[in-house]
């Protein structure tokens, strides 16, 4: 079997860094050239809050100016941070529970980068033409759950139960292999993990 990703093997060492003072126009004209999803907000070197283009939708819909607008005042804090040599399948369970879609990751010596969903999907694509919910190289990621007892499909409640259509819920989250979101639960839908969404086309 082999080891399984770590955090360092995928991230993104490169990222964005601006201050809390500067204005959000400026920030958004950096992610926009630099192609980024996010900035990271530091304090010297020390990392004390993200703007992700979510942050900026609400500012948009709140009508406030972006030139007049500090990054400080939308920014998401604090920041969530991990270590490097946390294993993929922890970093992706972390930002499904935290419902966030990048985290930061730190060592001793400081910012090592910033661990984004797109690291995660590109890295989960890797492997899904090689794996199978069955496999052996897949258990550290994926624990299937008991199928529902066949007496209740029988049972007077049964409309009030969620049937698997056609496949099996794994309890761990993951990457849809339709539509690549990032979810807490998939399925397998005719060989495929899938969200609910995907399962349901």
């Amino acid at each position: 079997m082999e080891s399984e990703l770590s955090v360092r093997d995928v991230l993104t060492t490169e990222y964005v860094g601006v201050s809390e003072s500067d204005p959000v126009l400026g920030a958004v004209r950096l992610m926009r050239e630099e192609r980024s999803g996010c900035v990271l907000v530091v304090r010297g070197s020390e990392p004390v809050g993200i703007m992700t283009e979510w942050d900026v939708l609400g500012l948009v819909d709140d009508e406030r100016d972006p030139a007049e607008t500090t990054v400080g005042e939308i920014m998401t804090s604090p920041v969530i941070s991990i270590g490097a040599d946390w294993s993929l399948a922890d970093a992706a369970t972390t930002m499904g529970r935290q419902n966030i879609r990048n985290l930061v990751v730190e060592s001793d010596d400081g910012i090592l980068g910033v661990l984004t969903q797109r690291d995660v999907i590109a890295a989960a694509g890797s492997f899904q033409g090689t794996t199978s919910p069955a496999s052996e190289s897949n258990e550290s990621l994926l624990e299937t759950t008991r199928p529902i007892d066949e007496t209740a499909r029988s049972n007077e409640d049964v409309d009030t139960q969620l049937l698997p259509n056609g496949g099996d819920e794994f309890s761990t989250q993951g990457v849809c292999e339709v539509c690549g979101s990032l979810v807490d639960s998939l399925w397998d839908a005719n060989g495929q993990l899938v969200c609910s969404d995907c399962r349901s086309v």
